[in-house]
């Protein structure tokens, strides 16, 4: 047997978690919180003694002896911008999700749920490549508006394990490739991967890149300051078509891209231009972290839910293909990632980060 760890996923609505021997998963649970049980609580962290009572109780449920872990690590939250890696929670840490210090957000409890129970069985408690990894190269921070510095909010859990996943399989280290790695999920994000760092990317939250399922992506500036002081919309109004009723959403009313692919092979003249639209998009911006890398790249790599779709993959190794050789790692296996990151500091491989 190899090292038991568990790992803990929480989202605003369930709570996922994982127990691994070394990387092979021994059982995983996705626990469900219902709107009634979540509105009992004013904070994020006041949720604390409720998830971890669930989680223990559904360890109990399948007679595992958590006795038996090693170590244990939490999704990272909303915490001040820190390179990528693995980071041991320690007290300033932990203080910093429990404040949120960077924002409210369900994630914010990965870590100091993992670091309660890790506590209590006097084993190391960790979290991995939150989503304010911040690598950005000084040059990469100017907007143009010097009050408006660009922001590195992304995916970068599994920008990060991908990465290191291909880099694994071809037999080199990751610090020594170039690669533009690109996440296709509710959000996208595209990101330039240099020297082991992300030297650019998207801000895959609220305002660059291509359009998504849910999300505007870059907009005319212009007209949204219009549309911002037209009187016709509210601030949280104006937000919301800009993160969760953008993209898809906006022009076909589903934030499924399985469904817009359907309509587009059906006919449908409306979905099968907006498919074309995200395509064009996300290579646009490929191309664009090509010139961020000078044209070195050793490998793109097509990731998230959406990299499932043939129709995607190919659509885009068409227009970028002349780049680089494509990889596809579909999906997004969260729970693995942090399990990995967990492992390699446990390991010897890498050495835990400091916050």
């Amino acid at each position: 047997m190899g090292k038991l760890s568990l790992i803990i996923n929480p989202g605003s609505t369930s709570t996922k978690i994982g127990v691994f021997d070394d990387e092979k998963l021994l059982f995983d649970e996705t626990l469900r919180h219902s709107t009634e049980e979540i509105a009992k609580y004013s904070s994020i962290y006041e949720q604390k003694d409720f998830r971890k009572k669930v989680i223990l109780d559904i360890l109990k449920e399948k007679n595992f002896d958590i006795k038996s872990l090693s170590f244990i690590v939490g999704r990272g939250g909303m915490l001040k911008p820190i390179p990528g890696g693995t980071y041991k929670v320690t007290d300033k840490l932990l203080e910093d999700l429990k404040v949120g210090v960077s924002g409210q957000h369900a994630s914010n409890l990965g870590g100091v749920l993992a670091r309660e129970i890790g506590d209590e069985l006097g084993i190391a408690s960790y979290i991995v490549d939150p989503v304010v990894v911040d690598e950005l190269a000084d040059v990469a921070r100017f907007s143009g508006v010097p009050e408006l510095p660009r922001k590195s909010i992304f995916h970068a859990l599994n920008q990060k394990a991908v990465a290191k996943r291909y880099a694994k399989e071809v037999g080199k280290k990751y610090e020594d490739l170039n690669l533009i790695v690109v996440h296709m999920g509710g959000g996208v994000s595209v990101g330039a991967h240099k020297g082991g760092k992300i030297v650019d990317v998207n801000n895959a939250l609220d305002g660059e890149g291509a359009f998504s399922p849910e999300r505007s992506g870059a907009v005319p500036a212009g007209d949204l300051v219009k549309m911002c002081f037209s009187g016709k919309y509210t601030q949280a109004e104006v937000y919301k078509k800009l993160v969760g009723n953008g993209g898809f959403n906006a022009y076909l009313g589903t934030n499924d891209a399985r469904i817009v692919e359907a309509k587009a092979n059906e006919g449908d003249a409306k979905a099968k231009a907006v498919f074309e639209a995200f395509h064009y998009q996300v290579s646009k911006d490929i191309g664009a972290m090509s010139t961020v890398l000078k044209g070195k790249v050793d490998q793109i790599i097509l990731t998230g839910g959406i990299a499932y779709g043939k129709s995607t993959c190919e659509a885009i190794k068409e227009r970028v293909g002349y780049i680089a050789p494509i990889t596809v790692y579909p999906g997004e296996d969260e729970l693995l990632a942090l399990c990995q990151g967990g492992l390699r500091v446990e390991t010897g491989e890498e050495k835990a980060c400091e916050y």
